[in-house]
């Protein structure tokens, strides 16, 4: 009966106190009781007297209680020592006497320490006033919770599923009196249902006696966030008390809606809340445009991401540097890799340290594409210099880039600017044998089949040598890829030495390697040599395969028109379990009947 009272003399703030303080502050005041009133007995409430628990699951973080006048020493203990002369003071140099009968002031006027708990007993004609709370905030604004009806009420919400009726009508019967401090009681309990919770508010806010208020919507939507569900439901009802409240909404809010859209994949109504932000009477700060993003992205909608993108260039607002590089990374997956370059610029203007990965990210991204390389080999020299010698991924992407391109087929193919791109291509891979990363085999053969291939075969034999000199040793491919642009070139001689140089370091070549100089053989119409390493193949452990026959056997047909030599290989075919395409045959057969035809018709020439 008299802890309301207690509270409002003692001036707590509107956030309502814990279990523990409660219980604390009740035994100070126990303690001096019975020299205060020794002929009244008052007994402690038990902590029984109400099932309505003070958890602190209740508090968020916006709700610790602010720092008040207080009646009793900081210190508990100080009230068991010495209550004869013990000085027990507050902001106001309040003591109390020897016997603690009152308290005096220092101006030397008196009163009890429990003024106006007898008015409080006489005004409730005795009855029991413990189930309701008066809470004074420190601007002297006062608001009563009542306990019973909070317990009736929380009742009701948190068995969702024995509700008879709808939750409004049950409302109505509880007959509460709403203000701010109850409903964020409500809020701020555990354990009840997203759906319960929003019906509760949205019966609330049709109510003129409750003003709705930013701390209110705050915890709504963080409750209903942090269960993960109704989330549409949610959104119609801040759209509604954000249209008819002008101001009353904040970005963080919104932020916090847009967040739990995103989780819940549904990146059509987060853009949507995007697109609000205005009516409502919000500004999208840096959080704004990250979560709209990601939303987005999570549902494969990359063209609205990427406007949703430009808009927070043109606004100037980033995030930290650890969501940025989420940014370029998304991006980056669904091939906008120029929209997360134009981000990565923005960044690097604002001198933010993006993630390294993010970074690789982008490299290799903007690779793909034939007009985004440039913008790739300017971003290395930005590359941080303790994190250069563990991307060498970067790098060789960036080469690759510069040496090849890919057709509509997705077929790699040198580049139409290939002096341009090979000389650049190049050029770095020096600038690595220097600075680093150290190229790999793979590197220099990208560099070195780009240069035969574009006819530069003094080029391509100088980084041979630089490989060598390195303590690489150059592989078939590379080897490979020397003998196919001397065999372009027609030298012939000049491949050769490369094979036997090859031969010497290698003692298993590939099918790939004598295939490309019996090309250059058979289109210089050299076939006896074309023979010869067709035979040689066997010696090193190569097995010629079905398309090394066909190509020389059609050789022979067209060029030479030796069916005899042809006829030969497919039946050579056939022994090693190879079998030859109707075209071979055909051409076999059609050389063999022209011949036969130009024989009969020389002999009857004769005869005549």
């Amino acid at each position: 009966m008299w802890r309301p009272a207690v509270l409002a003399k003692i001036g707590f703030s509107s956030r309502f106190i814990t279990k523990q303080s409660y219980h604390g502050l009740q035994s100070h005041v126990f303690l001096l009781l019975p020299q205060l009133r020794s002929n009244q007995t008052l007994a402690p409430v038990s902590q029984s007297e109400s099932p309505f628990r003070y958890d602190s699951h209740w508090f968020s973080s916006k709700s610790s209680l602010h720092e008040t006048k207080r009646l009793f020493s900081s210190n508990p203990s100080s009230y068991s020592e010495s209550l004869g002369s013990e000085h027990i003071g507050n902001d106001k140099g309040a003591v109390f006497d020897g016997n603690l009968g009152a308290v005096s002031s220092e101006s030397g006027e008196g009163s009890s320490v429990f003024d106006g708990i007898e008015d409080k007993f006489a005004a409730g004609n005795g009855s029991d006033i413990g189930d309701s709370e008066v809470v004074v905030d420190n601007d002297e604004k006062v608001e009563e919770v009542d306990l019973e009806k909070l317990e009736s009420l929380l009742s009701l919400l948190q068995s969702s599923g024995i509700v008879k009726g709808s939750i409004e009508s049950s409302l109505e019967e509880i007959g509460l009196c709403l203000n701010e401090e109850f409903v964020v009681r409500v809020l701020e309990t555990p354990y009840v249902p997203g759906e319960n919770l929003i019906s509760f508010f949205k019966w609330a806010v049709k109510k003129p006696e409750f003003l709705v208020t930013r701390r209110a919507v705050e915890l709504l939507v963080t409750a209903i966030c942090l269960e993960g569900r109704n989330a549409y439901a949610l959104w119609d009802l801040v759209k509604e008390v954000g249209e008819k409240e002008k101001g009353i909404l904040s970005a963080e809010i919104l932020n916090e809606l847009i967040a739990l859209l995103s989780r819940l994949g549904k990146g059509k109504a987060a853009f949507e809340t995007f697109n609000k932000f205005g009516e409502l009477g919000c500004a999208p700060n840096a959080d704004t445009y990250y979560f709209t993003i990601e939303a987005l992205s999570r549902r494969s909608i990359y063209d609205w991401a990427s406007t949703v993108c430009e808009k927070m260039l043109n606004a100037d607002m980033l995030p930290s540097a650890e969501k940025v590089g989420r940014i370029i990374s998304l991006l980056c997956k669904g091939n906008k890799s120029k929209d997360a370059h134009l981000v990565y610029l923005s960044a690097k203007e604002k001198n933010i340290n993006l993630p390294v990965i993010s970074i690789k990210r982008l490299i290799s991204s903007l690779c793909r594409k034939d007009e985004n390389v440039r913008f790739a080999l300017d971003m290395l020299k930005d590359f941080p210099k303790e994190e250069r010698k563990h991307a060498i991924k970067s790098f060789s992407s960036v080469i690759d880039g510069l040496c090849w391109s890919k057709n509509v087929a997705g077929e790699k193919q040198l580049r139409s600017y290939c002096s341009e791109g090979v000389e650049e291509a190049k050029n770095l891979l020096l600038k690595m044998i220097d600075a680093g990363p150290p190229p790999s085999n793979a590197v220099f053969n990208t560099v070195i089949n780009a240069l035969s291939k574009s006819g530069e075969m003094g080029e391509a034999r100088k980084l041979l040598n630089v490989m060598e000199n390195r303590g690489l040793k150059p592989d078939v491919y590379t080897y490979s890829a020397i003998m196919s642009g001397y065999a372009k070139g027609g030298e012939m001689e000049e491949a050769r030495k490369i094979l036997d140089e090859s031969k010497k370091k290698h003692r298993k070549l590939s099918p790939v390697t004598y295939h490309t100089i019996i090309r250059g053989c058979c289109k210089l119409e050299q076939y006896d040599k074309a023979l010869e390493l067709l035979g040689e193949m066997k010696e090193y452990g190569v097995q010629p395969n079905a398309d090394e026959y066909n190509k020389l056997i059609q050789s022979l047909c067209l060029k030479a028109l030796d069916w005899t030599t042809a006829e030969r290989l497919l039946e050579e075919m056939k022994e090693n379990g190879l079998h030859p395409n109707a075209i071979t045959k055909g051409l076999i057969r059609a050389v063999k009947e022209l011949e036969h035809e130009e024989v009969g018709t020389n002999e009857v020439m004769i005869t005549e």
